[in-house]
């Protein structure tokens, strides 16, 4: 299987648990996670709140795999997808958050992923994407999200999982060097 190809699938999946009743199955809620429902921590980053939300993170998507083609390989972009969405949705249990949907915390952690990848090509640019997405997302723990993101979603943006993807993709990049590093000492 290709990105693109990738790309299609989330984008399907996505679109089948926008449909009726799926959205509210699937979804990370805060009471039904409590209730046992495990797999919303995972789950609630691949619903939205409205068709243009879903469509917003999808278009979202492509672009930064393709921005990021050169670097990103299928089995990582597969791995830290999960990871991360794995990540965002346990880690939203230790805040106020009681209801979430969406992709942007996992794309911001793929941007941020691109990023380091470039970084580590010896692509300079990398450098700056990296800066860019982390003051974005301090900047938004202090100002809060866009309130025309907020109307065209119909919700409140999650920033705080925007700072946490960006905290998964470091995570797992840590990870993978200490991988690395155990791997060449075998």
């Amino acid at each position: 299987m290709s990105v693109r190809l990738f790309v299609i699938a989330a984008v399907c999946f996505m679109a089948v648990f926008q449909l009726d009743g799926m959205q509210t199955l699937l979804a990370w809620d805060r009471s039904a996670i409590s209730h046992g429902e495990a797999w919303r921590l995972l789950t609630g980053n691949f619903t939205h709140t409205n068709w243009p939300h879903m469509i917003m993170n999808s278009l979202a998507l492509a672009i930064i795999t393709f921005i990021f083609r050169r670097n990103l390989k299928l089995s990582q972009l597969t791995g830290f997808v999960v990871f991360s969405a794995a990540f965002i949705g346990s880690a939203l249990w230790f805040s106020s958050t009681t209801w979430y949907a969406g992709l942007s915390g996992v794309l911001h952690g793929l941007f941020a992923l691109g990023a380091i990848k470039d970084i580590q090509s010896k692509d300079k640019l990398g450098w700056a994407l990296l800066v860019g997405v982390i003051v974005k997302v301090v900047w938004e723990q202090y100002s809060g999200g866009s309130a025309s993101s907020a109307r065209l979603i119909d919700a409140r943006v999650a920033v705080e999982a925007h700072l946490l993807g960006v905290v998964s993709a470091l995570l797992y990049t840590l990870a993978n060097k200490v991988k690395a590093s155990i791997a060449k000492r075998d």
